[in-house]
């Protein structure tokens, strides 16, 4: 059985004003994935995402398929575990 991962992810590129935020929760949830999705003043995109290594990667995958979102780059750093997640959620 695949362990459960934790990843903060910065998304640069064409992420703000393009449904980014509202695709990735959409998804995120088809997929059981925890966490969340928010715009930066800088015009990036944070998440943070919690489940199967392998949806996470199906995530990320879906939305790089999304036109016109255009992912040039991502930050991706590895997380703790949080318990007591229980949605993937947009925060504003």
């Amino acid at each position: 059985m695949e362990q459960e991962i934790r990843r903060h992810i910065i998304f640069y590129g064409r992420v703000q004003g393009v449904a980014f935020r509202y695709r990735a929760c959409y998804f995120a949830k088809q997929l059981g994935l925890v966490g969340f999705v928010r715009n930066l003043s800088d015009r990036t995109v944070e998440m943070e995402v919690q489940g199967k290594e392998d949806d996470i990667g199906g995530l990320i995958d879906f939305l790089k398929q999304q036109d016109p979102i255009r992912i040039d780059h991502m930050k991706i750093e590895e997380m703790s575990l949080k318990r007591g997640n229980l949605q993937f959620r947009i925060l504003y």
